[in-house]
């Protein structure tokens, strides 16, 4: 089977989009997910332009559809997330260097997103149980994990982070009310949190 060119047409119902993809990504051997680096999924204009209109994150919700697969293997999901946190940082700040506010905006978001579902699952809280079995994670799950995580950690910088990162996604990406100066200084916090989590889950990991 051809893993770096996988083509993928689901058809969309009143099924979740994430059930539906987790579905479909089964039928791929996880034998042979570690061979391959990157693949490529190909789906129709149509799914595209239908995702994009209900502001559905593709990328997005593959890789918590694979996560979900991979859930025996916590700390091949959490090295992957940190791997498409790190990837969107170094994004947002080619968006911050060329004054792409609403672009550096949700990249920053994304960094976040990313570093507290990996905190999440490396201290399995109740969050990440949830977003499991409920095979997604809502945007208020991520905040709840966000000040449980703070409190666990006795790092308030977690819970900041999080609330930085929303209102980026909000005002800075939706609403593209903010300029690149309004948030270029936010790529600190992004930046910490990834630091941050590297160095956490590698001390659980040991």
């Amino acid at each position: 089977m051809d893993l770096k060119h996988v083509n993928v047409y689901p058809i969309f119902s009143d099924e979740a989009p994430l059930r539906r993809t987790i579905s479909l990504l089964s039928s791929v051997p996880l034998s042979c997910l570690s061979e391959v680096g990157e693949y490529t999924v190909t789906l129709p204009k149509r799914i595209i332009e239908e995702a994009r209109r209900r502001n559905i994150d593709i990328e997005e919700l593959i890789l918590d559809a694979v996560s979900m697969i991979l859930s025996d293997d916590p700390e091949a999901v959490i090295e992957a997330r940190l791997e498409a946190a790190e990837r969107y940082l170094n994004e947002a700040r080619d968006y911050v260097n060329n004054s792409g506010a609403v672009q550096a905006s949700e990249k920053m978001y994304k960094v976040v997103e990313e570093c507290i579902k990996a905190l999440a699952q490396a201290y399995n809280i109740e969050e990440y149980v949830k977003a499991s079995e409920e095979g997604r994670w809502w945007v208020s799950l991520i905040g709840k994990a966000a000040r449980r995580l703070a409190g666990i950690l006795n790092e308030p910088r977690v819970e900041f982070a999080w609330s930085v990162a929303y209102d980026l996604h909000v005002w800075g990406f939706h609403e593209a009310k903010y300029t690149i100066n309004d948030v270029r200084g936010d790529l600190n916090h992004a930046q910490w949190l990834l630091e941050f989590t590297r160095s956490v889950t590698l001390r659980k990991s040991e």
